[in-house]
């Protein structure tokens, strides 16, 4: 089946499955092995600290795929940035953007905290601009910075959350109303089930995230893939840090655990999230080749 979105229209992708950022496990193996599967692999630039290593790092990629991929730019707040000079900011990334429009990136993504001034310089360099985001109101403060997409995480997902995050359907069903560029739904999505059900709920495109640590092309440690593998979700102590507001310090998988029993290659994992998601759509009744979603 052909799938097409407004999300694989600007990555080129074959399917509308995004690969999440990853702080320190987004390298060039992991990242083009999503790519070759037919997702669109994300590079984390923030592993690569020099401009020659991110340059090394992207060469690399076009050795290993001929698939598009996209960078990623985590920028930390002020706040932090002043506790921590060694982390980075927007500034940090100016070097890297152009030697990422050079590689021939068509398409960058920034979270953590608002990006405008790499979003900018993005669009200055021809490039599409990608914000992830937490909230409803971030995503429409991303959409007037001029955001030509934006990942928006449900309170189910893992990582640091915020005090006014919903739930990835409250999030996704209120961003395709009031938003006008192409939403990216994140946030415990783990099968094929959950990635229908996000398109049809309103978004362009699914990021996986904690449901491909366990492939075994990524290079989280062993032990941490076996615990979310593992982990069952329903579980009191597993349950309140999922939902803690002051969870930035907390390592764990997001809700997407539940539906990861074994470690398999990424191209597995992609194709039987396409292939389930085919059997249903056809068991619903769905008789095309081509499903377009605008």
């Amino acid at each position: 089946m052909i799938w097409k979105t407004r999300i694989t229209e600007i990555t080129e992708t074959f399917y509308p499955i995004i690969m999440g950022a990853f702080a320190r496990i987004g390298t060039v193996p992991f990242s083009a092995a999503f790519s070759n599967a037919g997702g669109f692999g994300i590079l984390t630039a923030s592993i690569y600290d020099t401009p020659e290593k991110f340059r090394s790092a992207l060469e690399s990629m076009k050795k290993l795929t001929d698939k598009p991929f996209g960078v990623n730019f985590s920028v930390v707040p002020p706040e932090i940035a002043k506790k921590n000079p060694k982390l980075r900011t927007e500034d940090s990334y100016m070097d890297h953007i152009e030697i990422a429009k050079n590689a021939g990136v068509k398409v960058c993504t920034t979270s953590a905290y608002q990006a405008k001034k790499i979003g900018r310089k993005l669009h200055d360099n021809g490039c599409f601009w990608f914000h992830k985001c937490a909230t409803i109101n971030h995503a429409l403060s991303a959409e007037k910075a001029g955001a030509d997409a934006i990942t928006l995480v449900g309170i189910e997902g893992a990582g640091a959350k915020n005090p006014f995050q919903n739930t990835t359907l409250v999030n996704i069903t209120m961003a395709r109303k009031l938003l006008k560029i192409p939403i990216i739904a994140a946030g415990g999505i783990g099968d094929a089930r959950g990635f229908l059900g996000a398109l049809a709920m309103g978004a362009d495109a699914v990021c996986f995230g904690t449901a491909i640590i366990t492939t075994k092309e990524c290079p989280a440690p062993e032990g941490y893939k076996k615990k979310i593998i593992n982990q069952d979700i329903f579980e009191e102590e597993y349950y309140k840090k999922i939902f803690d507001f002051d969870s930035r310090d907390i390592t764990i998988g997001s809700m997407a655990s539940g539906h990861i029993d074994k470690s398999v290659s990424v191209k597995d994992f992609i194709d039987n999230v396409i292939n389930n998601a085919e059997k249903i759509l056809k068991n619903w009744g769905f008789q095309s080749n081509e499903l377009f979603i605008s």
